[in-house]
């Protein structure tokens, strides 16, 4: 249950970061996080088992938190890059309280997402879950080609307060999905 929360809640920051790249000329194709359901199989002895899209392939890591607890980027591909982008605009979107911080998939496919928060009940979580690498992503991130081009700025540790666009700024008339609800 607790996978198919922290996956679909991911994917649902994806959407939005996904409507505003978009908006952006040059930016290009956009990671999506798949889905992730949780089936319930009362005849079975394990009566709940979780499901997804075949993705086609061996899937390939594209952000991982190592066994040290670092955050680590393998390679420097486009998708490497969008992932790492997409990293910095959660962050930076929830003011520095949630960082996905795993990301592997099949091409702009991705699964097996994993969040860092210092947000105490955050999707069911009892603690906190990896706040120190909040810090340090923040401290690590090199921002790249794309996040120049979403215009998100430089990181700082943030404080945890409430959450808003990080693109908000970035043409005068239009606002964030997020807000037009």
């Amino acid at each position: 249950l607790q996978e198919c929360k922290i996956q679909n809640s991911s994917r649902e920051y994806c959407k939005i970061f996904a409507a505003e790249a978009r908006a952006v000329p040059d930016f290009g194709v956009v990671p999506e996080i798949i889905p992730l359901y949780l089936i319930y199989r009362p005849a079975n002895n394990i009566p709940y088992a979780t499901m997804e899209e075949d993705l086609g392939g061996p899937c390939e890591q594209y952000c991982v938190t190592e066994r040290d607890g670092s955050l680590v980027a393998r390679g420097a591909s486009e998708i490497v890059l969008k992932c790492c982008t997409f990293q910095h605009w959660v962050y930076q979107w929830t003011n520095g309280n949630i960082l996905v911080t795993d990301m592997e998939g099949v091409g702009w496919k991705m699964t097996n997402v994993r969040i860092a928060t210092n947000l105490k009940g955050y999707q069911g979580l009892k603690e906190s879950c990896f706040p120190s690498l909040l810090e340090q992503f923040a401290a690590a991130h090199q921002c790249n080609r794309y996040c120049s081009i979403l215009g998100l700025k430089t990181l700082e540790p943030a404080k945890p307060k409430g959450s808003k666009s990080p693109s908000m700024g970035r043409k005068s008339a239009q606002s964030s999905p997020q807000l037009q609800k």
